[in-house]
């Protein structure tokens, strides 16, 4: 039985049409135009205990809102939806204790105290016990190696710092399900490893079924195998990344260097469509299929190849034409 079960899951909101200026202000008391804005329609999809998903998708494509939903804080429209056998937004206090959602761009740690300070209040709301708490709180600050931070107010943290300490309060009470909505945004690239890093062993640790939102696709490449893109408050995909990858980037990546010689563009353009060239560094697109087979040729060519690298194709480019078709 799955963890998560989403069926023609939808949200619509309402709001209203306003002209602008003092006249149109006073109409508007009396009479005012309804507009509706679907942010979800029709999402369905079933996830598993353990899983790790990435949920991907532009900005104001629904992704936030079918968190909200699924955390039981924004009620639907239409359809159903169920975490870990609870419907979300009856907000039923078992519930409540089994799942954590952590957004990037909201606090849920107090600015003037210290982060032990709200580790202790989370302790109190969700009834852990003196020795669970002990335990977990010891074991999440080793992994996240923030000993020397718990005593320092969080205004005075760095991003980087705040953010694990984040992590550290909604992982407290241990729950089943972790809604992650852009957890590294803001946070430079070493910070955003190390988070990178922590999620993804603290789920292949204790099998927290997670659902992650991310701009980054270094993130939901470190960490997702399926991934579910919406757009528009529509599913357009929902499958492993390795087949996402394959259908839209029939073709690998040959990046080539040559050395202090150079090449010219005719010298090359016969392996390959060329993406990037200047004389001592090329970027051949190529199929799948016949990869190795153009690189060998190349290294069996009589020009100066200094190195020859075999990528795949940078899955932001892929995306990004997903979402123009």
């Amino acid at each position: 039985m799955p963890i998560i079960e989403v069926k023609n899951l939808s949200k619509t909101y309402e709001y209203y049409k306003k002209a602008p200026g003092l006249l149109a202000s006073v109409k508007s008391l009396f009479k005012r135009e309804k507009l509706f804005t679907e942010a979800v329609k029709n999402v369905s999809f079933n996830i598993e205990e353990g899983e790790l998903v990435g949920f991907l998708g532009p900005n104001g494509a629904g992704k936030t809102t079918t968190l909200k939903m699924l955390s039981g804080i924004l009620y639907p429209s239409g359809g159903e939806c169920r975490v870990l056998g609870f419907t979300p937004y009856d907000r039923k206090k078992e519930y409540q204790k089994q799942f954590s959602l952590v957004m990037g761009q909201k606090n849920q740690l107090w600015w003037d105290l210290p982060a032990m300070e709200s580790f202790i209040l989370n302790k109190e709301i969700y009834e852990v016990s003196d020795e669970d708490f002990k335990k977990n709180l010891d074991e999440l600050v080793e992994l996240l190696d923030i000993k020397d931070i718990l005593d320092v107010q969080v205004r005075k943290l760095s991003l980087g710092q705040r953010m694990k300490c984040e992590l550290i309060a909604a992982l407290l009470h241990k729950p089943k399900v972790l809604f992650l909505d852009e957890p590294t945004i803001g946070l430079d690239v070493v910070a955003q490893k190390n988070i990178r890093d922590f999620i993804k062993k603290y789920n292949r640790e204790k099998k927290t079924t997670i659902i992650l939102t991310s701009h980054y696709m270094d993130d939901i490449k470190e960490l997702c195998k399926r991934v579910v893109i919406i757009d528009h408050g529509g599913i357009i995909y929902d499958g492993q990344l390795d087949d996402l990858i394959k259908k839209y980037a029939p073709h690998k990546v040959l990046n080539i260097t040559f050395n202090e010689n150079g090449v010219s563009r005719e010298d090359v353009e016969k392996f390959g469509q060329i993406s990037k060239f200047n004389p001592y560094a090329v970027t051949i697109e190529v199929e799948r299929e016949k990869v190795k087979e153009v690189a060998g040729a190349i290294l069996n060519s009589n020009l100066p190849v200094d190195d020859i690298l075999i990528d795949e194709v940078d899955i932001d480019d892929i995306i990004r034409k997903i979402f123009k078709k």
